[in-house]
């Protein structure tokens, strides 16, 4: 069992020994990314349905469900439910085009790594530019692998979020 937690772990290293110092913070918007989707993923499952049958309960009991203030105590029950769909969907979809932005900031020391080897060699030799041009495509390779495999879970919690605020609010009748 130590071994298959420290793999991942001995893989971020080797990555970070290919790709330089930004494969770390690319693999840590990676985990934030991924626990924020298991995160959404199980409010949807588990949590979504109590908070809603719990405020639809309270809006049956309710005697009075035609006047202004009742149908703004329905429209706060339902933004009140649409909010929890919606947490952390903001940091989600800022963490996937900040990957590949990541894998770009490492593209660029890694090109300066090969003009750093060409400036202190005076020539360019494959052999000294092999290093900054392997950090740079493993980085850009780094970037958009998160941020492609972030691209699905951005879309289904905010598509499940509008079906699911627009159920509820039929749920919720007058």
């Amino acid at each position: 069992m130590p071994d298959f937690i420290a793999a991942p772990f001995e893989a971020v290293l080797d990555m970070r020994q290919l790709g330089g110092p930004v494969i770390v913070w690319i693999f840590l918007s990676c985990v934030l990314m991924w626990t924020i989707a298991l995160e959404r993923f199980w409010y949807f499952k588990k949590v979504l349905p109590g908070e809603a049958a719990r405020l639809l309960a309270q809006w049956n009991q309710r005697s009075d469900k035609m006047s202004w203030a009742s149908r703004q105590i329905r429209t706060a029950m339902i933004s009140r439910l649409n909010a929890g769909m919606t947490r952390n969907l903001q940091v989600l979809r800022v963490l996937v085009p900040m990957s590949p932005l990541l894998g770009l900031v490492g593209t660029v020391t890694g090109m300066l790594a090969v003009f750093d080897s060409m400036a202190a060699l005076g020539s360019a030799d494959a052999r000294s530019m092999a290093t900054g041009v392997s950090e740079a495509m493993v980085c850009t390779l780094s970037g958009l692998a998160v941020s492609i495999s972030g691209l699905y879970p951005v879309y289904h919690f905010k598509h499940k979020a509008n079906i699911e605020t627009e159920l509820l609010a039929d749920s919720f009748q007058f």
